[in-house]
């Protein structure tokens, strides 16, 4: 793949309910030169849920299919259902845009074997796990099983936090907010000056 070099791709990683989603869009609403990837995913979609919005919602055989075509740049398989990020959409998103991904750990070690790609990687989490259990309670959106699963994979998702650039706590939205700002912006001034290893 190919862009005009300033574009850049800023990963969001982090525990369920941490609060990666929605400051991804914030991120996106406030800057207009960036654009959220749109992951493929065969769970079904939550009433609030807008195919080729928040996600491309596809079959499990469809999603397969692609696996076996090599048309991911990253796909996981997260309690019980596929989620995949479509090198196509990529592509043609990075050559006007900059590009923010609300992926897992697995993801963002996947996409770090693309060297071509030059990625902001940012991990988010909780203060305590005490914090995320009520956090995801409140959320609503998941069965008891489902929040005891996501409860469970913490310990699994923060081995993995030397795959990023940054670690940051989210205990309060806008100053998390902010120091994702600043992290884009150093990004888009190293970007700029041609210099290809993000400052830490």
């Amino acid at each position: 793949m190919s862009h005009d070099g300033e574009n850049i791709m800023v990963i969001l990683s982090s525990p369920s309910g941490v609060g990666k989603t929605t400051l991804t869009k914030k991120i996106q609403q406030k800057y207009q030169s960036f654009k959220i990837s749109v992951s493929h995913t065969t769970r079904p979609p939550r009433s609030n849920e807008v195919d080729g919005v928040d996600y491309h919602f596809v079959s499990k055989k469809k999603f397969e299919n692609l696996i076996f075509e090599k048309k991911f740049y990253e796909y996981a398989k997260i309690f019980e259902n596929y989620y995949g990020t479509l090198k196509e959409n990529v592509d043609n998103i990075i050559k006007k845009n900059d590009l923010i991904f609300d992926i897992d750990w697995q993801g963002t070690k996947q996409l770090s074997k693309y060297k071509n790609l030059r990625l902001t990687k940012i991990y988010l989490i909780t203060g305590s796990k005490d914090e995320l259990k009520k956090r995801l309670l409140k959320r609503n959106q998941n069965t008891t099983q489902e929040v005891k699963k996501r409860f469970e994979s913490f310990d699994e998702d923060i081995k993995h936090w030397s795959d990023y650039d940054y670690i940051l706590i989210n205990e309060n939205l806008e100053n998390c907010f902010k120091q994702i700002e600043t992290i884009i912006k150093n990004s888009k001034e190293n970007s700029q000056h041609s210099i290809s290893s993000v400052i830490r």
